[in-house]
C-alpha cells in the first residue's frame, strides 16, 4: 500500500490494537503490520508521543532474563480512540463518496 497513513489514523490504529490487549513494542509492530506497512522506527516515536499525551502507560515484565516494556491504554486513551473512531466514520464515508464518484445526498 503506497498511501501515507495520516498521523491521527495511525494513532487510532495503535490505540485500537491496545484496546484489545496490552502489547510490548515489537509485538505491537507485528500486529499493526498485519494491516499496514509500518516499521518499528515509525512506531516507536508514535508510542512515545501517545505516552507523553497520557493515552498510554507502560509497565515492564521479565522475559527470558530481560525486561519487555508493555504498552497499556489509559482511560483518556480510550476516550481519544472513541473520538478518532467517530471522525474515521465521517472521513471514510466522505472518501468513499469521492473515490467512487457518488453524489452526496
Amino acid at each position: 500500500m503506497a498511501i501515507q497513513v495520516p498521523t491521527e489514523l495511525l494513532d487510532g490504529c495503535v490505540l485500537g490494537a491496545l484496546s484489545r490487549q496490552d502489547f510490548y513494542g515489537y509485538a505491537l509492530t507485528q500486529e499493526v503490520r498485519q494491516h499496514l506497512p509500518i516499521s518499528e522506527s515509525t512506531l516507536y516515536p508514535v508510542l512515545r508521543r501517545l505516552k507523553k499525551d497520557g493515552w498510554l502507560t507502560t509497565y515492564d515484565e521479565a522475559y527470558q532474563g530481560r525486561n519487555r516494556r508493555y504498552y497499556k491504554l489509559t482511560r483518556t486513551g480510550q476516550q481519544q480512540l472513541t473520538k478518532i473512531q467517530g471522525e474515521w466514520g465521517d472521513f471514510k464515508q466522505a472518501m468513499s463518496e469521492l473515490l467512487e464518484g457518488k453524489q452526496n445526498g
